[in-house]
């Protein structure tokens, strides 16, 4: 695969960068920097801010507010962003559920929702994982009943969600719900959109092992939810929800974060030999691991191009975005490894701060160990690694 980029688009990751430079809020660059945990409104500003530009939601179709970027720019796009240490946005609104209201939405929803969801004026949650039904997400069992009365159809919900992660600040929530306990367990599963604000919802914080409440758990009370917030067709969730699980997937690898992680472990292992911290056979360990880790990352990204490039010719989400999924977050892991392993004592402050860095720069090694735990759970997000390689068995080994 040829891997230079065209006068044009080296043209265009300048105006990116440039943009960046300017836009970018000096307080979010540091935190993201430092590894500080972002607020709800540090996340909407930032997005705002692309969004005033156009580029919020540029992998939308144009129509919806996208750009007619080629695969290679919005490659480009995404690594500036990253080196650039610029937060992502709601993943939730711009990776999930605005693809999928664009391909599966009717005209009323995507004019109710899009572009309210560009801009965040609506906050979005992910109603997926059950207990007992995680990676094995069509064993859902959180029921969605139909009914017709005075005020119209609608759905009665009763069950439970659970890891749903930021519904303590969502509007709305998009998730599946079984209408249907007959047939195959991934028939009979609905797409339905819910206000969170409707009677009978109910959340309740998870606290995580890096002290911070992201996750939650979520209960419905015959909750109500009108027949129009489907999306898609009753019964035919699971097709949205691939088409959403593919996206997502191959979004988890994000490798210009791990590039901009490795360059400033590149930038650590450099202080350490040159202050002495290291000696001569701690660094030629440290740096073969460093190597092995920038090799890994080359093949990956290479990987990425390639579902990207699939993607923007309509090949859609295959097994390539489950590999790039696997490897992408096993990367990550392995960036955090090396931070914990550097950092040493220094890195063992957790979010109450007691640990305040003497430089500004070395905040992100001071949150190393809270980084360390909280990236353990990548691997799970989007369907468990274990279960990714299940797909790639059946769908590339015919296994």
């Amino acid at each position: 695969m040829k891997l230079d980029f065209t006068p044009e688009e080296t043209a265009f990751r300048d105006e990116v960068r440039s943009f960046l430079n300017d836009a970018l809020p000096d307080d979010l660059r540091r935190k993201m920097i430092n590894r500080d945990h972002l607020t709800k409104e540090d996340t909407v500003r930032w997005q705002r801010i692309l969004n005033a530009r156009g580029w919020a939601v540029t992998h939308w179709p144009v129509e919806y507010g996208g750009q007619a970027w080629t695969p290679a720019q919005r490659y480009i796009f995404q690594e500036e962003m990253a080196l650039a240490h610029a937060p992502e946005g709601s993943p939730f609104n711009v990776n999930m559920i605005g693809p999928v209201l664009c391909k599966f939405g009717t005209p009323a929803q995507k004019e109710r929702f899009l572009s309210a969801t560009a801009n965040i004026d609506i906050w979005w949650c992910q109603g997926f994982s059950e207990p007992g039904a995680g990676s094995d997400l069509a064993s859902l069992k959180t029921m969605a009943v139909r009914a017709t009365d005075a005020d119209g159809d609608h759905y009665v919900l009763n069950g439970q969600k659970i890891w749903t992660t930021q519904a303590q600040h969502a509007d709305w929530m998009f998730g599946l719900f079984r209408t249907d306990n007959s047939g195959k367990k991934q028939q009979g599963i609905t797409f339905l959109l819910l206000d969170m604000q409707t009677p009978g919802i109910t959340v309740r914080p998870i606290e995580t092992i890096d002290g911070e409440h992201d996750a939650n758990e979520v209960f419905f009370d015959d909750v109500r939810v009108p027949a129009e917030n489907v999306i898609g067709e009753e019964g035919r969730g699971w097709d949205v929800a691939k088409h959403l699980l593919g996206s997502e997937r191959s979004g988890i690898a994000r490798i210009g974060l791990s590039k901009e992680r490795l360059s400033q472990l590149r930038a650590l292992e450099t202080r350490l030999a040159r202050d002495g911290t290291l000696g001569e056979e701690e660094q030629r360990r440290l740096a073969h691991k460093l190597a092995e880790v920038e090799v890994e990352l080359r093949a990956l990204e290479l990987t990425q191009l390639r579902v990207v490039a699939a993607d923007a010719h309509g090949g859609g989400a295959n097994a390539a975005a489950s590999i790039l999924k696997v490897k992408g977050t096993e990367m990550q892991q392995r960036m955090t490894e090396l931070v914990t392993e550097l950092a040493g004592p220094a890195g063992l402050a957790m979010p109450d701060h007691d640990h305040a860095p003497n430089d500004p720069d070395d905040g992100w090694i001071n949150a190393a160990a809270p980084f360390y735990f909280t990236m353990r759970k990548v691997s799970i997000f989007g369907g468990s690694n274990e279960v990714q390689k299940n797909i790639i068995a059946k769908t590339m080994l015919g296994l």
